[in-house]
């Protein structure tokens, strides 16, 4: 049975600062929006030491956002400088409610947190470094490890992607709803469609992808096509891969990426039948 999630909105808007917490979890999430953050930099939250993550719109249109990570023995004063610094768009940082976290746990959960995001390969990771993180007992690298666990199952709730292998699940076949774009993929060789919903990108049963990989993609998305093999998602008919029913993906770079095997950003590599880009019809939305 899973835990039960609980999520405060501060300002009472759905988009506004919000607090996040996990049944018995030790730890609290707070996320806010840029625009709020100095006003809310008092809070118990902000004060305590953590580990943060800022997102922002990415210029690199292989991806989705852009992130970055970091630890603070305060997240307040990290914050304050960040402000002056640094162009982001939102943040969202963990504590813990019994002060339980210590500079070596925090050191820990960063490193294994920019590791992971690097992984994922969905957002451009900002952090020019990959910390070894602190060395740990048996014991606090497992509690550490579950209080990862907890972060990765709040970031989606607060619309940070970052740690998501976009990895694919079945959802039942449907037709687009009224109003759902479809968009086709930018090949001459594939036939391929995908629709956008509540929580990811759905590229639609018969869809195909190519069968071979070229150097240039990254390891996130062949996880992600060993995945849909093994899972029997993806199985060759002739010189490709069809999909054998629907498959969710946390962004479009994902799906474009597995289907064509390469690099392929998905703002661009996603048309609707009219030749508009996804980036161009989310402009025009």
């Amino acid at each position: 049975m899973g835990r039960k999630l609980t999520v405060f909105m501060l300002d009472g808007t759905a988009t506004g600062p919000k607090t996040v917490e996990i049944g018995n979890w030790s730890g609290r999430a707070i996320y806010c929006p840029r625009a709020s953050l100095k006003g809310l930099l008092h809070r118990s939250e902000f004060c305590a030491q953590g580990v943060y993550l800022l997102q922002s719109e990415s210029q690199d249109n292989r991806f989705e956002s852009s992130i970055y990570i970091g630890e603070a023995e305060q997240l307040s004063a990290r914050l304050k400088t960040h402000i002056a610094d640094r162009d982001f768009e939102s943040v969202v940082c963990f504590c813990s409610r019994d002060e339980g976290l210590t500079k070596a746990h925090i050191k820990y959960l960063e490193a294994k947190l920019i590791q992971l995001a690097k992984d994922a390969n969905t957002s451009q990771v900002e952090n020019s470094n990959s910390p070894k993180g602190a060395k740990l007992s048996e014991a606090d690298e497992s509690d550490m490890d579950y209080f990862i666990e907890q972060i990765k199952l709040i970031l989606p709730v607060v619309g940070v992607r970052s740690l998501v292998v976009a990895a694919p699940h079945s959802i039942n076949s449907r037709q687009p709803a009224a109003g759902e774009r479809e968009y086709l993929i930018k090949s001459k060789e594939l036939k391929s469609r995908m629709v956008e919903v509540d929580g990811g990108f759905v590229v639609r049963a018969g869809s195909e992808a190519v069968l071979t990989t070229s150097k240039s993609i990254a390891l996130g998305w062949l996880n992600i096509r060993k995945k849909l093999l093994d899972a029997e998602v993806l199985k060759q008919v002739g010189d490709r891969y069809v999909f054998s029913e629907d498959a969710t993906f946390s962004s479009p770079s994902a799906a474009s990426s597995v289907i064509l095997g390469r690099q392929a950003p998905g703002p661009i590599s996603w048309i609707l039948p009219d030749g508009r880009t996804y980036k161009e019809a989310q402009a025009d939305a």
